[in-house]
């Protein structure tokens, strides 16, 4: 890697080769909080130090939860604007062996399997859901209603599972249709499943809800919210 042709966050060519090695060497709290800002800034901006990084943190990934999430944050904004899709192409090897590491993980039913699950949804190019899910404790998502045009909130988590409006200053719910398992397919089929397989209730519940119907408060009409949710989200590939 000719790491001098590869800038990070902060135009910097030097550093993020050195922090590689120290985490590698043993996890240094100081030098995982540099890398985070240098490879991800403020969680939005990439750049090609952040790809030519991800073979390292993809290797260290087994034995690290730092590598895992930082690995992952790179990856949720692989569908940006950030001019590096040659490096990207190259991490292909990479970003495979990344599924395989993130599957193992997830089936140890670990603390951090949101931020697992994240990953593994960039991995497979569904970014949108990637950057949309919070773990399903008080998830709010907007989406506009393909009938009225009205803006409505999908809430799902502790506080409950409804879309919400409001019409003349007054708040107005409606439960959420959750979709029934068998019912499910694609994306949210396969979603649902590695929840379930995982033992995660409360994912298991939240996807279900995500892939789900709507009522919309305002005209009473019913829609997919995910359908809705992935027209307006979706990043269009390259």
């Amino acid at each position: 890697m000719d790491w001098a042709q590869m800038r990070d966050c902060w135009f910097d060519v030097d550093r993020v080769p050195k922090l590689l090695e120290r985490v590698e060497r043993e996890d240094d709290t100081e030098a995982w909080k540099e890398l985070g800002y240098r490879l991800v800034l403020e969680h939005d901006l990439v750049s090609p130090a952040s790809f030519a990084a991800l073979p390292d943190l993809v290797r260290i990934a087994p034995r690290s939860a730092e590598a895992r999430s930082l690995a992952g944050w790179i990856l949720e904004r692989a569908a940006g604007q950030h001019g590096c899709d040659d490096l990207l192409a190259d991490c292909a090897d990479a970003i495979k062996e990344f599924r395989m590491v993130l599957d193992r993980h997830l089936r140890s039913r670990p603390t951090d399997y949101l931020v697992s699950f994240r990953a593994l949804l960039a991995v497979e190019e569904e970014y949108h859901w990637a950057n949309a899910l919070e773990g399903f404790t008080d998830d709010i998502n907007h989406v506009d209603c393909p009938h009225c045009g009205v803006a409505v909130m999908i809430v799902i988590g502790d506080f409950g599972h409804y879309s919400q409006v409001w019409v003349g200053g007054e708040e107005v719910r409606r439960n959420l249709r959750p979709a029934v398992a068998e019912e499910l397919n694609g994306t949210g089929r396969w979603m649902h499943q590695i929840a379930v397989r995982d033992g995660q209730e409360v994912f298991a519940i939240g996807i279900a809800h995500l892939f789900g119907k709507a009522e919309c408060p305002n005209c009473a009409s019913v829609f997919s919210i995910a359908a809705e949710y992935t027209s307006a989200n979706r990043p269009v590939m390259r």
